[in-house]
């Protein structure tokens, strides 16, 4: 039965080409704006940390003075990173920043590049699960003992050493030799959750060094840096000795007891900061830091802005606009047919089976709508791409809104088409016997 109909749905949409089409664009329409802000939504509030979402912690410390920031900074000092870094009480912990050098190669061939670097500890690529497809993280002496060594990314290789294993080779950045001891794989998080503050959808980092270098080396930091104060900066150690912030800080705790003990740590930490003169506000050690997991962390760095979660709601609000009219083309048209309707009634068709036959049309134009919606949805995601420069992870329309596009655009189309329905199938016979 419901195949028949199906081809009685198709019939009638071929009977009534204007009107059907107008119904299929205004269903579009309406499906295309919200796939593309809900898209767009979904994408931003995306966690990508998974099962480690609530064992990852970013650590976050009030060391500044009293009347100064409302809240939280997301990053923390050089001098707290140190001191945090030594404790060693997480079963795995990594100071980081991003900066930047020119790379090149042996190969005169390959010309310099200015690229992004993520200057980090070797828990990193263990920590936040980063594949390797050729050698592996730099020994973990080298966080200690400072070793001119490089992981690379996989375009990178590729550009540099044509993707063959370049473990073992030299690349040299700012034209200092480094050694190749890793290659990664394509490794994007979306977003970039264990360094927002750089681009909550930028691209991940190409060239990854150790962070024990930092002092030595004085990397230029291509990210977020503040200060609560005014300090003379004549020199690289002043801001290592300053109380600038402009380091992330995490740290891997795999239970509750872990999260627990490193909380009591953190807390004796600040104590003893404030005995030494630092963390001079009158905030209680307990209330002076701060440990966030990742959905913790994406919501304290607002990754997904107020403005998205209303355009969102917008969308829906045109969406019920749409659906309004599509209402009022369903009742023109299926109004048309109730001399039709009226003869079936009077051959023995049951109400039941009237409606049934006009929900199943009604959702047949539906499905129309949401495919054409969903080209309408690639459309301005592209758009948003190639124009307006939006981030390439926002404007990537996922499998699941591919999937669920249809069954919106059909729900949508049923909605709106039960009352038209309804009007319809209770169409007395008699009236139209008479009429024939």
């Amino acid at each position: 039965m419901f195949l028949y109909y199906v081809d009685l749905a198709w019939r009638s949409i071929r009977k009534t080409p204007i009107l059907s089409l107008l119904m299929v664009l205004a269903i579009s329409v309406g499906i295309g704006i919200t796939i593309t802000t809900l898209n767009v939504y979904s994408m931003m509030a995306y966690n990508p940390a998974g099962e480690r979402s609530e064992q990852l912690n970013a650590i976050q410390l009030w060391s500044q003075g009293p009347d100064t920031w409302d809240d939280f900074h997301r990053l923390i000092t050089y001098q707290d990173a140190m001191n945090l870094r030594k404790g060693n009480v997480a079963k795995a912990q990594v100071a980081m920043f991003r900066s930047g050098m020119a790379v090149q190669t042996d190969n005169p061939e390959v010309l310099p590049r200015l690229q992004g670097i993520r200057v980090t500890d070797g828990d990193f690529f263990k920590m936040f699960e980063v594949p390797f497809i050729y050698g592996n993280r730099w020994d973990k002496a080298v966080d200690l003992d400072p070793a001119y060594q490089a992981v690379i990314g996989e375009k990178l290789n590729q550009k540099l050493f044509g993707g063959e294993n370049s473990v073992g080779k030299t690349i040299y950045l700012n034209r200092k030799p480094y050694q190749v001891v890793g290659v990664i794989g394509d490794w994007n998080p979306q977003p970039k959750y264990y360094d927002p503050t750089s681009g909550a959808f930028a691209k991940s980092e190409q060239i990854y060094i150790p962070f024990s270098l930092s002092a030595t080396e004085e990397f230029s930091v291509w990210g977020n840096s503040s200060g609560w104060k005014h300090e003379p900066m004549n020199n690289y150690q002043d801001r290592l000795n300053s109380e600038k912030v402009w380091l992330e800080f995490w740290t891997y705790l795999p239970s509750a007891e872990d999260r627990a003990a490193y909380k009591n740590y953190l807390a004796n930490y600040v104590e003893q900061q404030k005995e030494l003169g630092r963390f001079t506000d009158n905030k209680s050690p307990v209330d002076s830091m701060l440990m966030s997991d990742v959905d913790g962390w994406l919501e304290r760095s607002h990754v997904v802005p107020e403005d998205n979660k209303i355009l969102v709601g917008l969308s829906a609000l045109f969406l019920s606009v749409c659906l309004v009219n599509i209402l009022g083309l369903m009742l023109t048209k299926f109004l048309k047919r109730a001399p039709e309707v009226g003869v079936r009634r009077a051959i023995g068709a049951s109400r039941a089976q009237i409606f049934s036959q006009y929900m199943v049309e009604v959702g047949v134009i539906g499905l129309f709508g949401g495919l054409v919606g969903l080209l309408w949805a690639w459309g301005a995601l592209y758009a948003l791409s190639a124009r307006f420069g939006v981030a390439e992870g926002l404007t990537h329309l996922s499998m699941s809104m591919w999937l669920i596009t249809p069954s919106i655009a059909v729900g949508t189309a049923l909605l709106a088409g039960l009352y038209p329905a309804w009007v319809v199938c209770r169409t007395k016979p008699s009236v139209y016997l008479k009429s024939q």
